[in-house]
């Protein structure tokens, strides 16, 4: 009996000797109520009794079995050496021309130093929380409503910096800070969004002014462009027509020349050349003079006598040919 409890206790105080750390945890380890050392992942041995692990108080989220979230406070006795992010609840705060808005921030931050996270604060994520909100309470107070809806980035930048610098004593490292929601009050929502409806508005009457002016421009450009096509072409017409008609004459000219020529030729030495031309287009003036079905001729040219005797010239010197 003696020996099956001194066995037990024996057995007891190896598994109270070794402490098995997970990877990127740590444990902090207290001497007779002095901080020792640190242990890091693996299996560890420590003097039970003697050395106790020292616990940790953590703030916690809890969500519901209906949805809704809860915060714990719990006592760990391992620190999580990982990057944790912390949703804070929403915070009213309240801008440079008065009025409040709500809030809610997520954190990334990681601890780069268990004993100072351990013995520097004693609520390390409430500790944060605490100083998120009075940080961004005074950064939105510098700040006009329209400013904090387009300035996320540099709120968040500010935030970082400023959590990063308190933090540091706490062995605590702020990787991120990014803004989920900027909720404005009721009146001030339906407001803006009066003033985006209207803004729309005007830029829609802006582009559809803009389309119509510069399809009239449009419009006026091709109708000119077409005009001054349709004036070439009419232009390169009229040259061609009148260049083909002086062509024409001067090729009448010419043929009637030669003609002429030919005519002077054929009769030359047989009679007076000048005189059967005189007659030759006198006649062809009757003709045309005659032409059509109700014309008629009432008289006689005067020179109707001198066009007989070239007439009959004419046949004089057909008869001296043959």
């Amino acid at each position: 009996m003696l020996l099956s409890l001194l066995f037990i206790l024996v057995v007891l105080y190896f598994v109270s000797a070794v402490k098995i750390v997970k990877q990127a945890e740590v444990m902090v380890i207290e001497r007779l109520g002095k901080f020792h050392k640190i242990l890091n992942s693996g299996p560890n041995l420590i003097v039970p009794i003697i050395d106790v692990p020292r616990g940790v108080q953590w703030k916690q989220q809890i969500k519901t079995i209906d949805g809704r979230i809860i915060y714990t406070v719990q006592e760990r006795h391992k620190i999580d050496l990982r990057e944790s992010v912390y949703d804070f609840p929403r915070q009213n705060v309240i801008t440079k021309d008065n009025v409040s808005i709500g809030i809610n921030a997520l954190i990334y931050f990681q601890i780069v130093d268990p004993k100072s996270a351990v013995y520097e604060i004693q609520n390390l994520p409430e500790a944060i929380e605490k100083l998120t909100q009075t940080t961004l309470r005074n950064i939105i107070g510098e700040m006009d409503l329209d400013e904090t809806f387009v300035s996320r980035d540099t709120i968040n930048n500010k935030l970082r910096i400023i959590l990063d610098e308190a933090s540091h004593k706490w062995g605590v490292k702020v990787n991120r800070v990014e803004l989920q929601d900027i909720i404005p009050p009721s009146d001030i929502q339906a407001a803006m969004e009066k003033q985006m409806k209207a803004e729309r508005e005007r830029r829609a009457v802006i582009l559809e002014a803009e389309g119509q002016k510069r399809s009239a421009i449009l419009k006026a450009e091709g109708q000119r462009e077409s005009e001054i096509a349709n004036a070439e072409g009419e232009k390169q017409a009229a040259v061609l027509r009148a260049q083909g008609l002086a062509e024409a004459r001067v090729m009448q000219a010419e043929a009637e020349a030669e003609a002429i020529r030919r005519t002077i030729a054929a009769i030359e030495g047989h009679g007076e050349p000048d005189k059967y031309l005189i007659a030759v287009r006198y006649l062809e003036t009757l003709k045309k003079m005659v032409e059509g079905k109700d014309n008629k001729v009432v008289y006689m040219p005067y020179e109707a006598t001198g066009i007989l005797s070239s007439v009959d010239g004419i046949k004089q010197m057909l008869d001296a040919s043959k």
